[in-house]
């Protein structure tokens, strides 16, 4: 038998915008309809053709069992188009994909699953659709409840679930029910920090236990770590495919602006709520730039509009090395006066200073997000800005040997002189 369990060959997926979508309605609206059907169609010719808008294109590769893919790219490269076909959601428009054996995917909260059932039911419902017997879901049925800490909520209808429940007991379900093939999108994000640990280290335990996992996330650090190779899709075809950290570096170095400020002329999302106008990187003079001494401070500002009145939501800055290593990720709500607990309409400017002697010499890349904890992502824009930090002034510099470490901060030191009479505890 062979040993893959995904191969993809020539994959692609058409869609046509501006197409008419079809109408549905009652009988008397369908004997009008055939009755206006020729004068339609004479009209047809007046009307601009469908754009043809091709989210997959020519994509091939192989997986082989036990293995952990990591899929990259940024929103709208084709990502979950590859994912929805993978799991027979959506079919194909040219090639084909064939998974060797049962699939469990995540794609979105709560996938697969029945608002007006209880947790339990739904546990047993995904593995009976999967194609186990009730009597190996009874076998794994504690240990999914437990993962997914519900246990007082077990029968509740999901419906009443948070989002976050939501998604502890479908990512649970997923990976207890002992899938050969698993596949999961960025759904993970909408668990606290806490689970999204929790759930990498599953997909490890998944994946050595002989088992396949397929992972689209934008937590590169997390792809580097988890992953043994990795794929980066853009515009729908791939543009990578290798070692992982050899792929998340391509990534970011690749595209990623290095004049210091990135400008948007329009909303670059679909959210009517929220969306970012700027981005920029300054100096100590206020100096729009992207070189950086490790004696100074980098100050990031962030410039948005709000559409409506939003509350609790929060803006941050996600800050990698080159090799995909998060350094640090900092939001706007950090500082507890910003508690958003309600904004009107208008347009913000946030600035975040990360201080001097704290960043190691090196080049590093700017991530923005924006969204309600937990809940929704308004905006999630990877390597949006590049910049370089030299080791002029840096800690340690006039040493010979170079020093290890992502960061390189001053600390205090304090020394305290010992007198040979004094006994050192």
């Amino acid at each position: 038998m062979s040993d893959v369990a995904i191969r993809v060959e020539n994959l692609g997926k058409r869609y046509r915008i501006g197409s008419q979508k079809e109408q549905y309605g009652m009988l008397r609206d369908i004997v009008m309809g055939a009755a206006k059907a020729p004068l339609r169609r004479l009209r047809r010719g007046d009307r601009p053709p469908a754009e043809e808008f091709w989210a997959l294109r020519d994509v091939s590769f192989e997986l082989k069992q036990g293995e952990i893919l990591g899929v990259i790219g940024r929103n709208g490269a084709g990502k979950s188009t590859l994912l929805k076909i993978l799991s027979r959601i959506t079919e194909p428009t040219a090639g084909r994909a064939t998974i060797h054996g049962r699939v469990g995917s995540l794609l979105e909260v709560g996938t697969g699953f029945h608002p007006e059932l209880t947790g339990r039911e739904n546990i047993y419902l995904n593995g009976a659709i999967i194609g186990m017997s009730r009597q190996d879901i009874d076998r794994r049925f504690d240990e999914i409840v437990e993962f997914a800490g519900v246990e007082r909520f077990l029968d509740t209808p999901v419906k009443r679930y948070s989002s976050g429940m939501y998604t502890r007991l479908a990512f649970s379900v997923a990976a207890h029910l002992e899938p050969e093939v698993l596949i999961v999108d960025e759904v993970l994000s909408v668990g606290d920090a806490a689970f999204q640990q929790k759930s990498l280290g599953k997909m490890g335990d998944v994946a050595r236990e002989g088992r396949t996992v397929l992972f689209v996330s934008h937590n590169l650090s997390a792809v580097v770590r988890l992953c043994t190779r990795a794929v980066w899709l853009q515009s729908g075809s791939i543009r990578s495919e290798g070692d992982s950290d050899v792929v998340v570096s391509r990534y970011l170095n690749a595209d990623a602006a290095t004049r210091g400020e990135r400008l948007w002329r329009r909303n670059p999302t679909s959210s009517d709520e929220l969306w970012i106008d700027s981005v920029s990187i300054r100096n100590n003079e206020g100096e729009i730039t992207e070189q950086f001494e490790s004696c100074e401070p980098i100050f990031v500002s962030v410039s948005y509009q709000t559409i409506s009145t939003i509350s609790y939501y929060r803006v941050g800055i996600i800050i990698q090395t080159t090799q995909g290593i998060t350094v640090l990720e900092t939001y706007d709500i950090d500082d507890l006066r910003n508690t958003h607990e309600s904004i009107s309409p208008g347009r913000y400017t946030y600035r975040c200073i990360v201080p001097a002697n704290l960043l190691a010499p090196g080049r590093y890349v700017l991530s923005i997000n924006a969204g309600i904890p937990n809940y929704r992502s308004f905006i999630h824009h990877d390597r949006v800005l590049a910049f370089n930090v030299d080791d002029t002034g840096a800690v340690g510099s006039h040493m010979a040997v170079p020093r290890e470490g992502i960061i390189r901060p001053q600390l205090q030191w304090e020394r305290w002189e010992v007198g040979v009479d004094h006994e050192i505890h």
